[in-house]
């Protein structure tokens, strides 16, 4: 290894919060990656980190080294890329985090698109609703279904997301049907409990905006698992579309208050400020827009 892969396994270290979660990230031994701080310490002439058994920090050379090497190695990045040839093969590792049923539903078949129209990319997907640190854990994009607030990140929209409610047609033959966002408080209510905000936001057809913070019969973490509770009978839910279109289509489930509309969000691919973004995550980010586009395949019966 040379001196600017040591500089990158001291930026991941410190990126990461710890020499042991960086060697994770890098598939190499933990003893590597404290061998190659040692000695980029040992070129420079400097401590870099002071580190214990359990805990590293920065030193004063360090933080000012740190924020020198990363635009260094995102000014080498950008050099190499713009230097290949335009038709180059991608190559390199990809790694994202994909919210769990949107990846397991809809991004499973684009990431098996574009990883044949690239076959020497090696892509690493984390599947998961939590929301990732991406600089700390290494991955060059996140996807996120919400609205943005974190001021350190930038974002690409890559789609709408919207979403109905939806009962299954046992519950509302037997619970009747709601005229009005007011009546929703008189049924049982399937709630989503991964969201920072337990309010439904519902706009009626004369544009007034109810906010109900309704009881759950019942809580999950997961869409898949409540779409499933909704057509088992056990009551209303607010999903979206990309989860509930089979469904509808099938009469699995219908649409609750359909004159009105719920507060919708988009999909974005998001990426830190701060860094230079890869010529594979930007492809893929391009290719994600045009498949899904302004009306996604799964509005497109509704």
């Amino acid at each position: 290894m040379g001196q600017l892969e040591d500089i990158q396994i001291f930026i991941r270290v410190i990126e990461a919060g710890g020499i042991g979660r960086a060697a994770e990230q890098l598939g190499i031994a933990k003893s590597a990656v404290s061998r190659r701080l040692s000695e980029l310490e040992k070129r420079l002439g400097t401590r870099l980190l002071n580190r214990t058994t359990r805990t590293s920090s920065l030193t004063e050379a360090g933080r000012e080294y740190y924020e020198r090497a990363v635009k260094v190695v995102d000014y080498v990045s950008e050099m190499n890329t713009e230097t290949a040839a335009a038709n180059a093969a991608l190559s390199g590792t990809l790694r994202i985090a994909v919210p769990l049923s949107f990846g397991l539903m809809h991004l499973s078949t684009a990431v098996d698109l574009f990883a044949k129209q690239h076959p020497q990319l090696r892509i690493h997907i984390d599947l998961s609703d939590r929301q990732v640190d991406i600089v700390e854990e290494g991955f060059d994009l996140a996807f996120r279904i919400a609205d943005l607030k974190d001021s350190s990140i930038q974002a690409r929209r890559i789609c709408p997301m919207r979403q109905v409610l939806v009962a299954s047609p046992s519950y509302l033959k037997l619970k009747g049907i709601p005229d009005t966002p007011a009546d929703l408080q008189h049924h049982d209510i399937l709630k989503y409990s991964g969201t920072e905000s337990p309010v439904w936001k519902i706009t009626d057809p004369q544009g007034q905006l109810h906010q109900l913070n309704l009881q759950g019969k019942m809580a999950a973490n997961n869409g898949d698992f409540l779409q499933s509770m909704a057509i088992a009978g056990h009551g209303i839910v607010l999903l979206p579309t990309f989860i509930v279109w089979k469904a509808l289509a099938s009469g699995d489930l219908l649409r609750v208050l359909p004159e009105c509309s719920a507060s919708n969000n988009s999909a974005y691919a998001v990426y830190s400020k701060n860094r230079y973004l890869p010529q594979r995550a930007r492809l893929l980010i391009e290719f994600l827009v045009d498949r899904f586009g302004e009306t996604p395949y799964w509005d497109q019966a509704l």
